[in-house]
């Protein structure tokens, strides 16, 4: 999708750096909340309005475990509102970690010498994503270093390559990339092959940070990271997600940076980011940070609900690299996806070993390693609603036609039942002991809150995928 400078809401800044870090602070230090406005702010977000940075500062700036916990009440009650109590699951799969860069949290960093580098070949990349099947997985974000190796052309072959693995009733239908910024040619490359969402982090949105963390390669250019998702745009990839590496500068920095990023991608091409991440720093091989940055666990919860009161219609990412106790708090205060039987050696899916991890062949280290089957035996338990749902991609639910439906929370119209019919199939491909028991309760009860004409129609699925009919989705 391209878009053309009379459908601007602004003068055209496309492609251009739009962060300016005075203008952050400002809103930081000369916000000055009380509990009246931070409730009128809360109440707007539970409209399903979009907050003003000014907005998002005030609930930054609010102090008080009173105030916070109001800030966590009302993220719970917007995510029950667009997106209920659906959680998506993924993996991701490491396909090389060659790198030019050196950036000092990372440790697949071009210093470490203690790195062992690795690119899958075809038939590793097949025999990780058939394992990956095996288990359950549907959805895969792919990840690859910032190296020549890894062009877009290769890119693009890796993804087909992922697209055509079957195993039994097992495939993969949506892959997602984490992968570096390309230009236009190179993004519409990759985007041709398939692809759901292209994933780029801008670590830190603070210029001067950014430069004192990223010591070498390409990565060190600020304006061509903080850009790169404008070009996916012009390219035609209209699904992209940013993130935020905490831990690295101020956290309140960083939650406003986020939101005039995606205040940016609304104003140049109508289309916010698909998702939000918001990973802390973990340890990672010769890891090199600034301790002052630290983002505590209460610090944590309250930006992840500030995010989920910002942008209502975004989803939120909450990734491995948090442990269990953390997530499962961390989950409700609007979180829509996560991550299970995460794996992060290359090749560690299809050989199964139970080994502690091992930093020379790791980027960092996750702290929650529980295997998908765990995972969702947790968020049944806890009554949540699993999904490997991806059909707003193959129903062009995608973009400006993502944020007609999402905006207004008439997203549960599908992903309720989308969801339902994906764990659905989990449950009579993969499932096991109780979670089967489980499974069946939950997509009861989830059945039961539909409307009843919606509600026959995904009964009558769920009675062809018993009977050994796949893929089905609304």
């Amino acid at each position: 999708m391209r878009f053309s400078p009379e459908k601007l809401k602004v003068p055209d800044q496309r492609m251009k750096p739009f962060i300016d870090p005075q203008e952050i602070w400002d809103f930081i230090n000369n916000t000055k909340p009380d509990k009246q406005r931070v409730r009128e702010v809360i109440s707007k977000s539970l409209d399903k309005q979009r907050l003003t940075m000014k907005e998002t500062a005030i609930l930054v700036n609010s102090a008080g475990t009173d105030l916070a916990d109001e800030i966590k009440q009302g993220a719970k009650e917007l995510k029950e509102k667009v997106y209920g109590n659906r959680i998506v699951l993924f993996a991701p799969l490491y396909v090389g970690n060659r790198c030019t860069n050196n950036c000092q949290y990372c440790g697949f960093r071009t210093s470490n010498k203690g790195a062992v580098r690795k690119t899958l070949t075809d038939k590793e990349i097949i025999k990780e994503v058939e394992a990956l099947e095996d288990n359950g997985q549907k959805r895969l974000i792919l990840v690859y270093g910032e190296h020549p190796d890894y062009s877009p052309e290769y890119i693009a072959h890796t993804v087909k390559t992922v697209y055509g693995v079957k195993k039994g009733h097992g495939e993969i239908r949506r892959v997602n990339i984490n992968a570096a910024p390309l230009d236009i040619d190179g993004f519409r490359t990759v985007g041709e092959s398939g692809i759901g969402t292209y994933q780029i982090f801008q670590e830190t949105y603070h210029p001067e940070a950014y430069k004192w963390y990223h010591l070498g390669g390409k990565k060190r250019d600020y304006e061509w990271r903080v850009t790169a998702l404008d070009r996916a745009q012009e390219a035609g990839i209209d699904d992209v997600g940013i993130g935020a590496l905490f831990g690295l500068y101020d956290w309140r920095f960083e939650v406003l940076g986020l939101v005039r990023h995606t205040n940016h991608l609304e104003a140049c091409y109508d289309v916010g980011p698909h998702t939000i991440s918001f990973p802390r720093i973990k340890d990672a091989l010769s890891l090199n940070i600034n301790g002052q940055y630290q983002t505590s666990d209460e610090d944590f919860k309250k930006l992840v609900a500030i995010l989920r009161l910002a942008v209502p219609y975004t989803g939120l990412i909450l990734t491995a690299r948090e442990a269990p106790d953390v997530r499962r708090e961390v989950m409700q205060y609007g979180v829509s996806q996560i991550d299970g039987g995460t794996k992060l050696e290359l090749g560690s899916y299809a050989e199964s070993k139970n080994e502690a991890q091992n930093l020379n062949r790791e980027q960092f280290k996750i702290n929650d390693p529980r295997s998908l089957a765990e995972v969702i035996d947790e968020l049944l338990t806890n009554d949540y609603l699993p999904s490997f749902c991806t059909s707003c991609y193959r129903m062009g639910r995608t973009g400006e036609h993502f944020m007609e439906f999402s905006v207004p929370g008439f997203i549960k119209r599908f992903c309720t039942p989308n969801a339902i019919l994906t764990l659905s199939e989990y449950i009579c491909d993969y499932a096991e002991g109780t979670v089967v028991e489980k499974g069946w309760k939950v997509i009861e009860k989830n059945l039961a809150k539909l409307d009843e004409g919606v509600a026959k129609n995904t009964k009558e699925k769920i009675e062809r995928i018993k009977n050994g009919e796949r893929d089905l989705y609304f």
